[in-house]
């Protein structure tokens, strides 16, 4: 089971608006490598994902802006099955991209939800909300944190493929933007 895991968080309600990223790197189901920045978002944040998050304009003051980190960033993403909780990291990764003029990444992505959805059908009462499927399965970890969040849906993500006997590759590239 070879596959990056990414999650974001962002400054505001716009997807281009990246104030932390967290990334986590599977070889063989295994982590072997992480990466976690904050990001100058260039722009306002906004009160409730202050309150989400806790990172606020002080926070990320003087940090890289995405284009200084997106070779860094797609140092793990290119070529990668890429794993995220929703659409929503997938999204702000492309918006940003446009944002800022360069390329998106060259990755297939996958959204854990699916995949866990597929393995629990019963889990669907309780929800698929990342900390709802971390409950379930007694992982714990501090939520709205990019890089825990980030090895939250690769552990989701592997405790799903392994229970429903199912394959990465029958998952990855199933959405596009």
């Amino acid at each position: 089971m070879d596959f990056v895991a990414i999650d974001v968080e962002t400054a505001n309600s716009a997807r281009a608006s990246i104030c932390q990223i967290g990334v986590v790197k599977y070889s063989g189901g295994v982590i072997s490598d992480e990466w976690v920045t904050y990001v100058d978002p260039e722009g306002e944040f906004g009160v409730w994902q202050v309150r989400v998050h806790g990172i606020e304009a002080q926070t990320v003051k003087g940090s890289p802006t995405f284009s200084d980190v997106v070779d860094d960033l797609y140092a793990f993403l290119d070529g990668a099955i890429v794993v995220s909780h929703s659409s929503f990291d997938e999204q702000a990764i492309t918006k940003s991209a446009a944002r800022y003029g360069v390329r998106t990444p060259r990755s297939k992505w996958v959204d854990s939800i699916a995949v866990a959805k597929r393995a629990w059908p019963e889990f669907s009462s309780r929800g698929y909300k990342l900390n709802q499927l971390c409950e379930q399965l007694g992982y714990e970890f501090e939520h709205h944190d990019a890089l825990a969040d980030a090895k939250a849906a690769g552990n989701v993500t592997i405790c799903a493929l392994k229970h429903g006997r199912l394959e990465l590759s029958g998952f990855a590239g199933n959405r596009r933007l």
